[in-house]
């Protein structure tokens, strides 16, 4: 196009100029492929990382229609019987629970008949189809033994369950006899399709005629049957083998014309049913509308409960997208700055040709929109086929499916955006420098000499200074995550301006290093304006990743604080109350026979009554019940005679341990948690207690909750008969006392066991005792063959008698942090790989130097991967410091939040105390060390493969 038709048009020849300098842009980003690939991928793998993770948050977000889908089917509602009676029943709409409009109690004459069951189906409207849902739990015959397993009662080929499960292989049941189970099923029990199935107690045996899953929970194992031919007869078999057994109530899917809408639910509200409807689900009615939330405000706290969760997961996500941001502008900017250094000659020909230095700031500046463009489409692209790729793994992992493939057009516009954006602005300073350059200085590829600015890394660690001092005080004096963020990113920038200054602190480590890596250190330190921005590309790259992988580890580390073993780790513990202390030898027998004990220690308890009550529990036995001095009950426990005494402050009660005891379960329940055994059932537990044990063999108890500790004593109350009075903490029964002489033992309330007394000890009180059962040490965690077995052999003696196995805490990820994990390291690997690439790229004329004194091939490959290794070794350990940051602000933020939502629930009595909540911050020493090695190792390694044996000499302009 001619200049002289943009002639009187203001801005043409500006407009013509940025033409040509986008074309010139295009075509050499066309020629020379290599290097423009190189900077291409250095900005598409984090677009790719961002929108991936984005593609694969959305899809795990269930609309409501899908989440009703799989609950509902194709139901318009689900009606239940709540188990309140015939009474009315107040509704959440929020997650359709119901609530009695008053606590009745069957044996005040008020209440309901002694049967309180109420048939969900007369709020059954007219002209409507239903269909029975039953849940029942039952021992199940596998290859190997028995499974406690689900069986549910669905008619699941009907086409109104379409959505509840979903058919992997098979058919759904069509008669009696027939089940279908799903994968877990199949995998825990050995069994496939044409296997028969087995039920203990049954006579009735069912064949697997197909697979399916439930969408919501893959790792569920599960049997559908017919209605009608699973609950009645094996609840018939229970009662002949005077088993128990018990089934949940029946709910019923509906169908009919038109919906169910809220005024339908309450109308069966006050029948007494609960109606879970499609229709209010998608539609929530006012809150003035909800009799629930007019009669019982507090029901709104779990409301906020759930904005609070939330808020946490909102704020994950905004702490990772906004690393992104950073590592987007940081990756950009070293990849334009190789380009433009290796086109100089290009732009020196501009020069030379009458172009100013407008034009060759233009024709740099149109390559960073080239490339952010080419970037934003690959990436996009490629994010959303890594999603597509990782779907199936993801949803295994995360145990449940996705509701599709879900992609937001404008969130993954924005994203590309963002890639032209950083793009063009990644290029400006590149453009500045080159357009700096003398005409001269680009033809002949003189690079001149380089000082490292002093500004830059004062500026930087004042952006640092103020980033963290941002962060500190968001997390200490706010509940701004929003802040937090901002301050961690500002001090991920300023580490990062501050990179060639902390370069030169690495050189001084050269002194120690042999001769090549010595050379290659002190050329990185040497070539600041090369080196700096590779370090800080790869300092992003790491930084998301730590960030991401210790959220991970310190919420982990937060599950497994929260979990409360009931025996050491592969423990087991062998039960027998009542009838079934008789059964406890051949329990036992079986134990020892199926498992791998190395150890066995039995233990008694004590009971009140006739020799009778030792082995049947009625009218007339008794029980005894450690005592609380009231000097050890917290100031907010009800008290005998009067109210509570409320405390002057929340920070008094958190500060007195009698108010914030924890609670420990256990696996062999006693009354009072009191317990008869010798020492040996320390060793069992796994207690290094030399001092409790030397009370033990002097006779004294030892006791393990300091709140029943009374001046070396502790009280026992002997109730006479349990039937007549309500044992529990906190009330008063009538009853003898015993005292004993007891030892605060060091560690408190270890697996629910409050005091345990020796023999010698609760005879000399008058004590009768009983078998209770045995703890068994084993030489690793049994089995689930072994366990299955065992079942089977226990079933078969037919006992009530109660075998627990200690298999500790098992950690579940959900899908957002576990994608956050899986994208944040590949792009971290990806972006270190292309940096080193980027950074040989530009020491090419060193590498050819170095040819030129004849220098062999080995000494170059390995100066090169020494040169890519040691940029690698700074950003990686920069980066573990800058990602750390981050995460420590947002479980900073997150502990606010629990405190706050805790001191809540002191105040209106909706806590005990015992929940304290804990938030610790976890640094993955795993994570990093892998980081510190792998990383630099992966890039050396590469650097070194792809350096030619034999360099090409060229030109010198060309370098």
């Amino acid at each position: 196009m001619s200049g002289r038709r943009w002639a009187g048009v203001p801005g043409a020849g500006r407009l013509h100029a940025w033409r040509v300098a986008v074309r010139i842009a295009r075509r050499d980003a066309v020629r020379y492929k290599g290097r423009s690939l190189l900077v291409l991928a250095m900005i598409a793998v984090p677009i790719m990382g961002v929108s991936a993770a984005d593609i694969t948050v959305r899809s795990s977000q269930l609309s409501v229609a899908e989440k009703t889908t799989r609950e509902l089917g194709a139901a318009d509602a689900r009606l239940t019987d709540p188990g309140y009676g015939p009474q009315p029943v107040y509704e959440d709409p929020a997650d359709s629970v119901g609530m009695p409009l008053k606590h009745q109690d069957p044996a005040d004459g008020e209440g309901p008949a002694a049967d309180p069951v109420v048939d969900p189906l007369t709020a059954l409207p007219a002209g409507a189809r239903w269909l029975s849902d039953v849940h029942a739990y039952a021992p199940v015959m596998g290859k190997y033994g028995l499974l406690d397993t689900e069986v549910r009662e669905l008619k699941a080929g009907d086409p109104m369950t379409k959505g509840i499960t979903r058919l992997s292989r098979g058919r759904y049941p069509r008669t009696p006899d027939e089940a279908a189970a799903t994968g877990q099923f199949l995998k825990d029990s050995g069994l496939d399709i044409g296997s028969r199935v087995k039920v203990r107690g049954l006579s009735r045996s069912y064949t697997i005629v197909g697979v399916y899953e439930l969408p919501s929970d893959l790792h569920d194992a599960q049997l559908n049957v017919l209605p009608g031919a699973f609950v009645a007869p094996y609840q018939a078999a229970a009662d002949t083998m005077k088993d128990r057994f018990s089934s949940g109530r029946a709910s019923y899917l509906v169908s009919f014309p038109g919906d169910f809408t809220w005024e339908m639910v309450k109308h069966a509200n006050t029948l007494g049913v609960v109606v879970d409807s499609r229709q209010v689900r998608e539609h929530q009615p006012p809150a003035a509308e909800v009799p629930l939330y007019q009669a019982r405000p507090e029901s709104a706290r779990l409301l906020s409960d759930s904005s609070d969760t939330r808020a946490e997961a909102v704020a994950v996500i905004v702490t990772i997208v906004g690393l992104s941001v950073v590592e987007i502008c940081l990756l950009a900017g070293p990849a334009f700055a190789v380009g433009a250094r290796r086109s100089r000659r290009q732009l020196g020909l501009v020069g030379a040709n009458g172009g100013d230095r407008r034009h060759i700031r233009a024709i740099v500046i149109s390559s960073g929109l080239v490339i952010g463009v080419g970037a934003a489409v690959v990436g996009t692209v490629l994010g959303v086929a890594l999603t597509q790729l990782l779907r199936g793994p993801l949803e295994e992992r995360g145990g449940a499916r996705f509701g599709g493939l879900t992609v937001r057009p404008l969130e993954l516009v924005a994203i590309g955006g963002l890639a032209v954006l950083t793009g063009v602005l990644a290029a400006v300073v590149p453009a500045v420098s080159a357009a700096r350059q003398s005409v001269l200085a680009s033809l002949t590829g003189r690079r001149g000499v380089r000082h490292a600015s002093r500004v830059l890394p004062l500026m930087g660690a004042g952006v640092m200074v103020i980033g963290v001092a941002t962060t500190v005080y968001a997390t200490t004096r706010t509940d701004s995550i929003y802040s937090a963020v901002l301050g961690a990113s500002l001090a991920e920038i300023g580490l990062a301006m501050t990179t060639p200054a902390l370069i030169g602190l690495f050189g001084r480590f050269g002194r120690w290093l042999p001769t090549v890596p010595r050379l290659a250190l002190r050329d990185t330190v040497r070539n600041r304006g090369r080196t700096a921005p590779a370090v800080a590309a790869v300092l992003a790259a790491v930084a998301g990743s730590v960030a991401v992988a210790t959220y991970m580890a310190s919420k982990g580390q937060e599950d497994r604080q929260a979990h409360h073993a009931m025996l050491p780790y592969g423990s087991v513990a062998v039960s027998g109350y009542g009838s079934a202390s008789r059964d406890l030898a051949r329990v036992r027998a079986a134990v020892e026979k199926d498992y791998p004990v190395t150890g066995r220690v039995d233990v008694s308890r004590v009971y009140v009554g006739a020799p009778s009550c030792a082995v049947d529990e009625k009218e007339g036995c008794g029980a005894v019940q450690a005592e609380m001095p009231d000097a050890n009950r917290c100031p907010s426990a009800p008290r005998e005679g009067g109210p509570a005494v409320q405390p002057t402050s929340v920070e008094a009660l958190l500060a007195d341990w009698r108010c914030t005891r924890p609670n420990s379960p256990t696996a062999m329940p006693s009354y009072g948690g009191i317990m008869v055994g010798g020492a040996d059932v320390l060793h069992a537990l796994d207690i290094r207690d030399p001092a409790a044990e030397q009370a033990l063999e002097r006779g004294e108890t030892v006791l393990f909750d300091r709140a029943y500790a009374d001046h070396g004593k502790l009280r026992v109350k002997v109730i006479a008969d349990i039937t007549k009075t309500d044992v529990g903490e906190g009330s008063e029964p009538a009853g003898t006392v015993k005292v004993l002489s007891a030892h605060l033992a060091a560690e408190d309330v270890p697996y629910g066991l409050t005091a345990l007394v020796p023999p010698r000890a609760a005879e000399a009180a008058g004590f009768r005792t009983v078998a209770l059962g045995s703890y068994y040490t084993t030489a690793r965690m049994p089995s689930g063959k072994e366990q299955q077995t065992l079942r089977l052999d226990v079933a078969k003696i037919g006992t009530q008698a109660d075998v627990y196995v200690e298999d500790g805490y098992s950690r579940h990820d959900g899908v957002l942090l576990l994608a956050l994990a899986i994208f944040a390291g590949l792009i971290t690997v990806g972006a270190s790989g292309i940096t080193t690439g980027l950074a040989q790229a530009d020491a090419g004329p060193d590498l050819r130097t170095l040819a030129a004194i004849g220098a062999s091939g080995g000494i170059r490959r390995s100066l090169s991967g020494f040169q890519c290794g040691v940029v690698a070794v700074m950003g990686v350990v920069l980066g573990s410091i800058a990602g750390v940051l981050p995460a420590v602000a947002l479980r900073r933020v997150e502990r606010r939040h629990q405190w706050a939502q805790f001191r809540r629930d002191l105040l209106h009595g909706w806590t005990d105390g015992s929940s304290v909540p804990h938030v610790p911050v976890a640094i993955p020493w795993g994570t990093l060390t892998l980081l510190v090695v792998a990383v630099p190792l992966g890039a050396g390694l590469l650097a070194a493969l792809v350096t030619r044996s034999r360099p090409q000499l060229g030109r010198r302009a060309d370098g």
